[in-house]
């Protein structure tokens, strides 16, 4: 099947063509109605489309620079700060000299050849130049050999492939943001008015019913809350211990949770947490039990999950706090809780800058909180699991859809795999 492929120098089959920037001290050069594409407007691009810039040129500053006038369905490349960021732009554009455009003959396709430049990203970064950052030069990007089909309807078939699965992909993340938007909202409204616990709703906003509210360290909460401190509620609280690395070990005894084992979400990576073997004397008063809030307190502070029993002991690294509260507090309702603004704003505010942010548990135990019954808590949670198992299936999904365009890009664009053209 190899044998209908060909490998070409880039100059073979496209035109590159570099761009330029117009005075940034003529005005009327500036905010016209020319796509003005530089390496920032590709760093926000995920698929192969861009529409639009960032900043745009008038056909007089367009003129005046060594910018020039690109044909839609081009592709354009940074080829600086850094080298290798890909577009199909969707309208005539321009460009800065941070880019390098690649005008193809007839024959090809762009979209094809987005994917594969993408695929052989490191083919143009090894060429890049320069001591203040890497950069690739007009000749040394036509000079740059690909292999690719020979046929058109071939190179289309694989486009098509790949540009359908990047469609769901774009959908997944579009489905992602959505839901964790709808989350933000709801643990605002949450942790500002809660649920009444007789009506299971909203209670009404503070402006309509101000009478149901009462002034606290966190602002206005319902009057059935307590206005409390984290301290109030603690059983046990305590860092992990401190060991070498010497003393991670495959065949130990125990996992340690460090920061880097936490989603960004709140919840435990158990299965990539590494192994130590420590002694008991070390081990026993850090073991994690169901229920246990662990906390980072280096450089992602704040950032909160509850432990939920594995087959195998963990316990928390020295870089994180272990909370034990009483019965009067639902761990989950803490955990969504430190995503609310307003524990951030607590996080923020005790953290001590440094090469790493430390955030001292000591600090912790000073926390504002206000707190609902157990009924209510146990209410808040149910509706924020409810929006989290969403989110979470999308992620697993969009997992899923990367892992499959990952394994067809390799497949397909090495021609591993034939692709039959009707």
């Amino acid at each position: 099947m190899r044998d209908s492929w060909v490998t070409k120098q880039i100059l073979e089959f496209g035109e590159v063509i570099s761009g330029g920037t117009p005075s940034t001290t003529v005005e009327e050069f500036w905010n016209g109605e020319v796509v003005w594409i530089t390496p920032a407007d590709l760093s926000k691009i995920k698929f192969p489309e861009i529409k639009t810039s960032r900043k745009k040129i008038s056909l007089k500053g367009l003129n005046s620079s060594s910018a020039n006038l690109i044909s839609a369905n081009s592709i354009v490349m940074s080829s600086r700060a850094p080298i290798g960021y890909f577009a199909v732009p969707s309208v005539d554009f321009s460009t800065n000299q941070g880019c390098k455009s690649i005008k193809l003959h007839n024959g090809q396709d762009s979209l094809f050849h987005y994917y594969n430049f993408l695929y052989n990203v490191e083919i143009f970064k090894r060429r890049g130049e320069g001591t203040t950052f890497a950069e690739i030069s007009k000749k040394e990007v036509e000079k740059l050999s690909f292999t690719f089909p020979e046929a058109l309807p071939q190179q289309q078939k694989i486009a098509k492939i790949l540009s359908t699965v990047d469609t769901v992909i774009e959908k997944t993340e579009t489905a992602i943001a959505k839901y964790q938007a709808i989350k933000q909202g709801l643990m605002h409204d949450l942790f500002t008015r809660g649920i009444d616990i007789n009506t299971r709703q909203l209670r009404p906003t503070p402006e309509d019913a101000p009478e149901l509210y009462k002034e606290s360290a966190l602002g206005l909460i319902p009057r059935e809350w307590e206005d409390s401190i984290f301290k109030d509620y603690l059983i046990k609280n305590s860092y992990g211990p401190r060991f070498s690395g010497n003393d991670y070990d495959s065949d130990g005894n125990v996992k340690t949770i460090r920061g880097m084992d936490f989603s960004k979400d709140g919840e435990i990576l158990y299965n990539q947490a590494p192994i130590a073997l420590l002694p008991k004397s070390k081990v026993n008063s850090h073991l994690l039990e169901t229920g246990d809030v662990v906390m980072v307190t280096t450089a992602d502070c704040g950032l909160t999950a509850v432990f939920q029993q594995q087959d195998f002991q963990f316990i928390p690294s020295a870089y994180s706090v272990k909370f034990r509260f009483n019965e009067m507090v639902e761990p989950y309702f803490i955990k969504f809780f430190m995503q609310t603004d307003k524990a951030k704003r607590m996080v923020n505010k005790y953290v001590r800058q440094g090469t790493l942010g430390n955030l001292p548990g000591s600090d912790v135990l000073g926390f504002n909180i206000g707190l609902p019954t157990m009924d209510e808590q146990k209410d808040i949670i149910k509706r924020l699991k409810g929006i989290e198992s969403k989110i979470q299936t999308e992620q697993q999904a969009l997992a899923k859809y990367q892992q499959l365009k990952s394994g067809l890009m390799q497949d397909l664009l090495t021609g591993r795999v034939e692709v039959l053209v009707d």
